[in-house]
C-alpha cells in the first residue's frame, strides 16, 4: 500500500489517495467492496488517470490491476475460443498471431485506440468499463458476440456485452465487482468480420461514427447464415443492431440485401448534433459503414 499525492498540470493538488496493488482477484474485490464508489480500478489507466486529472470523480483508493494473473491472460481454444484479460494492453492483442488470423475485427479496433504509446499500456477491458458511447473497441466487442467475466462479492457472472452498457459511462458492473477478463467464442467456418469508424482528423480523434459487421456464410459463399451488427457514437451507449443483422440470416450475399441491413442498422442511431457532426449526418455514416464492413467481413469470410 502506497499513498500517492497527484497533480493537475502547473502543479496545483488534485487529491490523496491510496495506490494499491494487489496479486490477486479475490484481494481486489475485497478492497473494491469495502470502498465502493471510492475506489476505482486501473487496468491500463490511459482513461481513469484522465478522469481523476479533470476532477470526473474522487476516489481514495486506485487499484492497480496490472499484478493479478488472470486479468493478464491471453488465450485461445477450439472449444473456449478467445480469452483476454481486462488488463491485457493493445498492442500485445493485436501482434498475437492467433487473434490476426481469427479475429481481426478486433485488430481493427484495438489498432486505432489511441497513439502507439497510448496503445502500450490502454486495455480493451478499461475501454469496455469506461462505458463510452464512441469506444472504439465496443462494437467490434459486441458484433463478434463477447461476454464480460465479472467478479464480486457474490460471486462471478458472465454477461453478453450487449446488455451490459447502461449508459454514458454506465454499466451493469455493481460497486463491489470487477471486471476479469473479455470472452469471445471460436469463430465459425466461413465468418469473418470487420470494425471501421469516421472521425474528422487522420490520428487520435473521437469517432463521428463507428460500427463492426460479422457475418457466417453457407459454404459456397453465396448466402448469408446469420450477422451481427453493432454501431456507436451515435446514442448513449453502443448498440447491438439485431434486427439489422437479422434481415440478412437466409439471403443472398446482393448489395441490394446489404442495403436493406444498412438501412435498418440506420434506425438503431439516435445521436446528437455537436462539434464533431450532425445528427443527420451520423445516421447517414452508419448506413455508409455498415455496408462497407458487411463487404469487408464477406470478403474475409470467402477468405
Amino acid at each position: 500500500m502506497q499513498a500517492v499525492n497527484t497533480y493537475l498540470r502547473g502543479g496545483v493538488a488534485l487529491q490523496d489517495f491510496e495506490f494499491l496493488s494487489p496479486k490477486t482477484i479475490e484481494e481486489a474485490v475485497s478492497i473494491k467492496a469495502a470502498a465502493g464508489n471510492k475506489a476505482r480500478a486501473l487496468a491500463g489507466g490511459t482513461d481513469v488517470l484522465v478522469q481523476l486529472k479533470v476532477g470526473r470523480f474522487d476516489i481514495d483508493q486506485l487499484i492497480d490491476m496490472k499484478n493479478i494473473p488472470e486479468l493478464n491472460e491471453l488465450s485461445f481454444s477450439e472449444s473456449d475460443g478467445l480469452t483476454i484479460g481486462a488488463a491485457v494492453p493493445c498492442y500485445k492483442i493485436y501482434e498475437d498471431p492467433t487473434v490476426r488470423s481469427s479475429y481481426p475485427c478486433i485488430v481493427d479496433s484495438s489498432e486505432l485506440i489511441g497513439s502507439i504509446q497510448i496503445q502500450g499500456r490502454a486495455s480493451l477491458g478499461g475501454n469496455v468499463v469506461n462505458s463510452s458511447p464512441s469506444g472504439d473497441s465496443l462494437p467490434s466487442l459486441i458484433a463478434l458476440n463477447g461476454s464480460a467475466v465479472i467478479q464480486g462479492t457474490s460471486g462471478t457472472r458472465s454477461v453478453p456485452l450487449e446488455e451490459f452498457f447502461t449508459g454514458p459511462g454506465r454499466n451493469v458492473m455493481t460497486e463491489d465487482e470487477l471486471l476479469v477478463s473479455l470472452n469471445f467464442p471460436a469463430p465459425s467456418k466461413n465468418s469473418g468480420a470487420a470494425f471501421l469508424r469516421f472521425i474528422p482528423r487522420n490520428e487520435m480523434d473521437i469517432a463521428v461514427a463507428n460500427v463492426a459487421s460479422s457475418v457466417t456464410l453457407t459454404a459456397d459463399g453465396k448466402n448469408f447464415e446469420s450477422a451481427r451488427i453493432s454501431i456507436g457514437a451515435v446514442g448513449p451507449t453502443p448498440y447491438f443492431a439485431k434486427d439489422a443483422g437479422d434481415l440478412l440470416a437466409g439471403q443472398e450475399v446482393n448489395d441490394e440485401n446489404i442495403a436493406k441491413a444498412a438501412e435498418a442498422a440506420k434506425k438503431y442511431a439516435s445521436p446528437i448534433t455537436d462539434m464533431r457532426g450532425t445528427i443527420e449526418q451520423r445516421i447517414h455514416l452508419v448506413g455508409v459503414l455498415t455496408k462497407r464492413t458487411l463487404d469487408i467481413a464477406i470478403q474475409r469470410a470467402r477468405g
